[in-house]
């Protein structure tokens, strides 16, 4: 049985009964794939090289995605801001991987993001939405009819959310955050990036933030992570606006451990990864490795 006849055998019906989705196998670590090294770090690329570099390096595309399967790529679309403000995903990093996908034999490839302003404003501004449909994605706004209210069974502040439908729905989540500052967690990285595809009062995950949003990363599982920071925002995040806050770093970090990728992407901005609490509590809870000296970690330079 594959996921999605598992989803409408078991998680829609009960879904009926109670109102509230069981637990669902949702994208998770026991479908991720033996890989040849934990983080790929590429650099001094153009962002579409860079990403299809690291994605090569991890064994390519095909590790993550088979044919005939439906994939959510998931960017940061959340602001009014063009790429060069670096609040948003690089539309030329999303639309290298919608390309990957397609051909790996992807059958459909959706990008979406519950954006903070107003989502046609973010989607046209950033870019992503022209360049991601011209290589071929499905791209869409998400509706509130779209959310399903999900258990978190092993969440300590969080025992249910809503989800967006496509992506419970979907076969695989490659998950593309960008990095930058945050005024509340540091950073925002792999794991924050996720809060796109809930729904419901997403101000309340700011309280006690550290353990809410690993609580949404145990039900919420990307086989990939991919950090854009081929631009990152060192201030004034996480919408910035300001140029002068921006720094061209020309880097793409890539691997199917979040809490890995975020680790390595903390040191971007000069931290280290036990300074961040989001971080801590996720490789407390065993849902990832930050002690980067027990990675294997592979970095190429294009340049």
């Amino acid at each position: 049985m594959n996921r999605r006849e598992f989803i409408k055998i078991a998680g829609i019906s009960t879904a009926a009964l109670s109102g509230v989705m069981s637990t669902l196998p949702l994208i998770g670590k026991s479908n991720r794939p033996d890989l040849p090294i934990d983080l790929a770090v590429v650099q001094n690329g153009d962002p579409a090289a860079m990403v299809r570099k690291a994605v090569e390096m991890l064994g390519g595309m095909s590790k993550f995605v088979k044919k005939g399967q439906t994939v959510v790529v998931k960017p940061n679309i959340g602001w009014d801001r063009v790429p060069e403000q670096a609040a948003t995903t690089n539309p030329d990093v999303v639309a290298e991987i919608v390309r990957m996908c397609k051909e790996a034999g992807a059958l459909k490839v959706m990008v979406f993001d519950n954006t903070c302003n107003q989502a046609r404003r973010c989607y046209k501004r950033s870019q992503i939405q022209k360049k991601a449909k011209e290589a071929g994605a499905d791209v869409s706004f998400m509706y509130k009819q779209k959310f399903e209210k999900v258990r978190i069974p092993h969440g300590k502040e969080l025992r249910t959310w809503e989800i967006y439908r496509d992506a419970l729905k979907a076969d695989v989540l490659i998950n593309v955050p960008i990095a930058k500052h945050h005024s509340l967690s540091r950073v925002t990285l792999g794991m924050k990036n996720l809060m796109g595809l809930i729904g419901g009062n997403r101000g309340k995950i700011h309280n006690h933030f550290n353990v809410k949003i690993t609580d949404l990363n145990t039900i919420i599982r990307p086989q990939l992570t991919i950090l854009d920071a081929v631009r990152i925002l060192l201030r004034n995040g996480p919408q910035g606006g300001n140029l002068s806050d921006v720094k061209a770093v020309n880097t793409i970090i890539a691997g199917a451990d979040i809490v890995a990728v975020d680790a390595f992407g903390a040191t971007l901005f000069g931290l280290q990864p036990e300074q961040l609490g989001f971080l801590k509590e996720a490789h407390a809870r065993g849902l990832g490795e930050m002690n980067l000296d027990k990675l294997k970690i592979e970095k190429v330079s294009l340049g």
